[in-house]
């Protein structure tokens, strides 16, 4: 296989994927520019400050480098034995007037989409990128929970409340990274590791699961589009249990109270965990008995091929997931089955819109007030609307990542490539290849079996269609 980075510049193939792209946005019919109403009412929003100060405290906030807008940002300390963690969520609701033109806005959108040549924001960028966003040296109105964890993990008390914040820091994955290996004590995510394993730990115990499968992203490099496939570093999966606490403990405060909206996920059923045991044991991965499905999936090495495969096939076992609303009485099944407890969103604001009405139940909930009516009227929409929203999002994903492929790959057809067989689905082997990151498939050749190798011949590559065609040699 040729050694040749999979990188796009100016070119034919490069100006006709622009195109492509633009052809998949169209035909999603996506939001584009607010109208004017809209953006002089963001223009004219702005947010009371909180009774509650806490701008002593020195917040921090982790975010993919760039990022502008931050929904969330922590104060950790140790509290005894245990820890005591702050967790400040941007306060949208007090810049989105209920019924207004920012509200009707974003409830068309539903949330923040990512395309391969621009974002498409929910809020306008003035709300969104500015004044709710959690951005460093800026004093800030947020919905702040508060945690006391014992040493190891468990929650022993929790309490949210609107307060004034102010970060002092921005970090990004890496650079959060180098510091905690770093072993900076004074750095404002010093305790994050232990805090994150802690929670970890939490997980296993409970019987939740985390695949924590490879990114596959599209960046802007040069004036091309590249696509890259990586693995998550420690600190994301350690940042990511600050917000599942979270949404745990809005979901349980939500329930006492019998109102709000939940993420929910139906678990497999026996036959499904039966037929992921015997794949597991084709692929040479056997998941042992007595072993708990998220310990073993916890116990992959997700470097190697064959893991990569095992994952694959897991994320099969958990769909379907989706949001119940409820007033009065609680749904009957309220778990989200991968995390195996009940979960709420309520930590990305700026960019999800169910998290808005997550947040304003729980906070009147904490403060003994009742849930604000504009909340519970609508409640009864929102499933709806974020559904609609993520068949949106996953097409756009699909769509833009399948369009790159094909202009990655344009100029390479008749060349052989090593795959490795992610999963065999009846005649067909879903393969991955190293260089580029690419996924597709072929008609299984003799022999094939998940987490082998297995040559392969590029027919053709389409970049209006988004499509491949491979062939194995």
């Amino acid at each position: 296989m040729p050694a040749r980075r999979p990188h796009l510049t100016e070119s034919v193939a490069q100006s006709e994927l622009a195109e492509s792209l633009a052809a998949l946005r169209a035909s999603l019919d996506l939001p584009e520019e607010f109208s004017p109403e809209v953006l002089a009412a963001a223009e004219a929003a702005s947010a009371a400050a909180p009774g509650t100060d806490l701008r002593d405290l020195a917040f921090a906030t982790i975010d993919p480098a760039g990022s502008t807008d931050l929904d969330q940002a922590m104060h950790l300390a140790r509290l005894g034995d245990g820890y005591l963690v702050h967790y400040a969520i941007a306060d949208v609701p007090a810049f989105v007037a209920p019924g207004g033109a920012v509200d009707l806005a974003a409830r068309e959108r539903g949330q923040t989409l990512y395309a391969a040549d621009g974002r498409i924001p929910l809020h306008p960028a003035v709300i969104g990128d500015d004044r709710a966003s959690l951005l460093p040296g800026a004093d800030r109105t947020a919905f702040v929970w508060r945690f006391e964890l014992a040493g190891d993990g468990a929650i022993t008390d929790a309490r949210l409340e609107r307060a004034l914040i102010r970060s002092h820091a921005r970090l990004d994955y890496p650079g959060a990274q180098a510091l905690i290996d770093a072993g900076d004590a004074d750095a404002p995510v010093a305790l994050l590791g232990e805090i994150g394993r802690a929670r970890i730990e939490q997980e296993r115990l409970r019987g939740g699961a985390s695949l924590n499968t490879p990114d596959e992203e599209i960046v802007r490099r040069d004036g091309g589009y590249d696509l890259l496939r990586r693995t998550p570093l420690p600190v994301e999966d350690w940042n990511a249990q600050l917000s599942l606490m979270t949404g745990m403990a809005a979901a349980s405060i939500m329930l006492d109270a019998r109102v709000g909206v939940l993420r929910t996920m139906p678990a497999p059923d026996d036959e499904q965990l039966t037929a992921f045991r015997r794949q597991t044991e084709a692929l040479g991965c056997p998941w042992p008995d007595g072993l708990s499905y998220g310990e073993y999936l916890r116990g992959l090495d997700r470097t190697e091929p064959l893991a990569l495969a095992v994952l694959q096939i897991a994320g099969g076992l958990f769909r379907g997931a989706g949001y119940v609303a409820f007033d009065g009485t609680p749904p009957a099944e309220t778990v989200q089955a991968a995390l195996a407890a009940p979960y709420a969103h309520v930590t990305a604001p700026i960019r999800r819109l169910v998290d808005r009405w997550g947040l304003v139940i729980c906070e009147a909930v904490a403060a003994g007030r009742e849930a604000p009516g504009w909340a519970r009227d609508s409640l009864g929409e929102l499933p709806r609307i974020m559904g609609v929203a993520g068949q949106r999002a996953s097409q756009l994903d699909s769509g833009s990542i399948s369009r790159v492929e094909a202009a990655l790959l344009h100029d390479r057809v008749g060349e052989r490539f090593t795959a490795t067989v992610l999963e065999l689905r009846g005649e067909r082997a879903m393969f991955q290849l190293e260089t580029p990151a690419v996924t597709a498939s072929c008609p299984a050749p003799a022999g094939a079996r998940a987490g082998g190798t297995i040559e392969v011949a590029l027919e053709a590559a389409d970049i209006a269609a988004g499509s491949v065609r491979f062939s194995a040699v």
